[in-house]
């Protein structure tokens, strides 16, 4: 049956520190696009045994790796933060505006058994060369497929929606964390998905973007209430 937001922590905490705010539910990249959620034919007929309905935030951070700071520079380009966005501490980070997660037993035979959405809507950021400026905003995890979405804009022109721009690799997941009336996921590797390597190599005439580029650590903090 459903449970409580702060039973669910608990439950978290006790022993299923798989829940993938961070999207590190081990699950196949299958999906061109995120859905309303990312569920399967079998949790359909299945009971959650816990749900957040409603996520009220707080943010996604990432920790930007220092190899990818040097790929910026070794490729002139240069960051910036758009909207809500903040540089904070070599970190990106970006306010959660929405969206909700459900959690199924883990041992079932139905995966995956972290389910939804994580929208950031009016922040991102920019990667900037000469004339040519590249805006990422309005993010979207699917914490069921391990994947990142967002809108694309060169030069203020779309480019497109919702593209997969990042993998979302919880391999490395910290044990999740409470801090007063938040939870917090820290430890997921954000890699540069082939769909985004090959737009921003097209767009500022390189192949030097790679697929599997480290791009930093995701650091997610969620209300509780």
């Amino acid at each position: 049956m459903r449970t409580s937001i702060k039973t669910f922590l608990g439950a978290a905490a006790a022993g299923s520190l798989m829940f993938s705010l961070a999207a590190c539910s081990p699950a196949s990249n299958t999906s061109a696009a995120p859905a309303s959620s990312s569920s399967s034919a079998s949790a359909e007929t299945a009971k959650p045994l816990a749900s957040i309905p409603a996520l009220t935030g707080t943010s996604t951070a990432v920790k930007l790796d220092a190899s990818f700071a040097k790929a910026l520079e070794t490729l002139k380009l240069t960051p910036g933060v758009i909207g809500t966005a903040a540089l904070t501490d070599g970190s990106l980070v970006f306010p959660i505006t929405g969206g909700k997660v459900d959690y199924y037993d883990p041992s079932k035979d139905y995966r995956p058994y972290v389910q939804g959405l994580i929208s950031h809507a009016g922040s991102g950021f920019s990667l900037t060369s000469g004339d040519t400026k590249v805006d990422l905003t309005n993010f979207t995890i699917d914490p069921g497929t391990s994947k990142l979405y967002g809108d694309v804009a060169v030069n203020g022109t779309t480019a497109a929606k919702q593209a997969y721009i990042f993998n979302l690799d919880g391999s490395t997941l910290k044990p999740l964390a409470k801090a007063g009336d938040t939870a917090i996921l820290e430890g997921t590797r954000v890699l540069i998905s082939d769909t985004a390597a090959g737009l921003l190599n097209k767009t500022f005439k390189t192949d030097a973007v790679k697929a599997g580029m480290l791009v930093g650590i995701a650091k997610i903090t969620v209300n509780t209430k």
